[in-house]
């Protein structure tokens, strides 16, 4: 199979040849991983039990794919990546926001998946074999995964959509079999000595909701694109591309993650959740769980580090794709050994969700109000400008960036920081809001609202039908 060659360009019709089923598989397949099942851990490492686990993983899930979904279609019709379709809202260059927020999203996500994956598997390899689990196994479990990672991710899509296939159906196996494996050790209690984390039981609840089943749709905001842009929308409509997501998401993110919190408490997982996961395996689950950690995290890290790539490769025009996704997988293995030996999972992971989702979500909002805007409309060559090292086109604005959309993402995000709560950090915000962690949805309400007042009356950059005056820069 050979590399492929396509960065941040426009996919040509002819190669567009996915359709809704390779989207859902993808979604599934990528997402059946000891990287999204971690997130299920969180609510019971609060001190939430199981129904109330279920009820904020099943909530923030729903919530967040009726959000994120509807940004599938934009790539449908751009033919290129969510940061630089973004560009008709936020310029040319302007787009470099949604480069940045996507980069950091798919860089501690794919440093949380190789991290969770290899302290399993040294923990595996350490009752199979008697190999002592210590930092130097676990290093080398974490580079074993970035070596195997980086292949899948810079063969790029296509080799990426065949493992998808493969790992939906045999993760699915796996997992079934692990419920079979932990139901001994069952209980809907939370794990003991675990008092709820924000003191009580409904701000608690609203955390994990938000940490647990609100982050996973908000992880795809940049990345849905990625996929789509490679669905033609001339064989295939919008409302197909749109439920494809929702299915994709829905089930690639409640299985693994509901599987997680099953095996957290069965496993009484408190203040950790690789540890007491393998310590509480029977022996005959071993050889699976080291193969659920080790080929799932492949998969999902492979989809996060060509995203990565595809991110650099929008801010580094200069620098191809397959150039980009290395110094990217070296940069998110470093945070790998970074996290793995200096912080603690359960507060890294809960900052780390919490912090993008309240500057990603205004990013996302005004994308999608500029998508209602246009229906759907775009210059897919005037996009194109800042990759070419050109200069105008309708997307031009004012010297590549529209201020108006830039301003209220930097207001939606400022509002989203000072209204977050993290085991770090706790914004002033918080003291209007009862403590409760409303970040997310004070973020959108703030960048939406103050897009939409800031471009009151402007009509949005029209999409001609003959190519736009674009010229080389200079």
């Amino acid at each position: 199979m050979p590399i492929e060659q396509r960065g941040v360009d426009t996919i040509p019709e002819e190669e567009r040849t996915s359709g809704p089923r390779d989207l859902i598989s993808i979604l599934l397949g990528s997402n059946l991983c000891l990287g999204v099942i971690v997130f299920g851990w969180l609510p019971p490492s609060f001190g939430l039990g199981l129904w109330p686990s279920v009820t904020a993983i099943v909530t923030g899930t729903l919530v967040g794919i009726a959000f994120t979904a509807p940004l599938a279609l934009v790539s449908l019709r751009t033919g290129t990546n969510l940061s630089t379709s973004s560009g008709a809202q936020f310029g040319v260059r302007g787009r470099l926001v949604g480069s940045v927020v996507g980069l950091l999203l798919s860089l501690g996500y794919t440093a949380l998946t190789l991290w969770i994956g290899g302290d399993v598997m040294a923990g595996v390899l350490s009752r199979l074999t008697g190999l002592p689990d210590t930092g130097v196994t676990r290093a080398a479990m974490y580079g074993v995964l970035a070596v195997c990672t980086v292949v899948g991710a810079v063969f790029g899509y296509r080799l990426l959509l065949r493992m998808s296939k493969v790992l939906s159906v045999g993760m699915l196996v796996l997992l079934a079999v692990g419920v079979l494996a932990y139901s001994g050790d069952f209980t809907a209690a939370a794990p003991p000595d675990t008092p709820y984390l924000l003191g009580s039981f409904w701000p608690t609840w609203l955390l994990a909701a938000v940490a647990a089943g609100l982050s996973g749709p908000v992880a795809f905001i940049t990345l849905l694109g990625d996929y789509t842009r490679y669905i033609s929308p001339h064989r295939h409509g919008s409302r197909t591309v749109l439920w494809a997501t929702a299915l994709g998401l829905f089930f690639g993110l409640l299985v693994p993650q509901l599987f997680g919190t099953f095996t957290a408490l069965a496993a009484r997982a408190g203040a950790e959740y690789a540890g007491p996961l393998v310590a509480a395996a029977p022996s005959w689950y071993l050889l699976p769980l080291l193969a659920a950690a080790a080929g799932g995290s492949v998969g999902n890290a492979g989809l996060m580090l060509y995203s990565m790539g595809l991110d650099l490769d929008a801010i580094l025009p200069r620098v191809t794709r397959t150039t980009a996704t290395l110094a990217a997988a070296a940069v998110a293995t470093a945070f790998v050994f970074v996290g793995s030996f200096g912080w603690n999972a359960q507060a890294a992971m809960t900052s780390f969700v919490l912090l993008l989702t309240a500057i990603g979500t205004p990013w996302a909002v005004i994308t999608l109000i500029g998508y209602a805007r246009c229906r759907g409309r775009y210059d897919a060559e005037a996009l194109q400008v800042f990759n070419r090292r050109s200069v105008g086109g309708v997307y031009w604005y004012r010297g590549g960036w529209n201020p108006r959309a830039t301003a209220s993402w930097a207001i939606g995000a400022g509002v989203g920081l000072l209204a977050v709560t993290t085991p770090f950090y706790e914004g002033p915000l918080l003291a209007l809001t009862g403590g409760v962690d409303c970040s997310f949805v004070l973020s959108g309400l703030a960048g939406g609202l103050a897009y939409a007042a800031l471009t009151a009356g402007a009509s949005p950059a029209p999409a001609p039908a003959e190519e736009p005056a674009v010229r080389t820069a200079a």
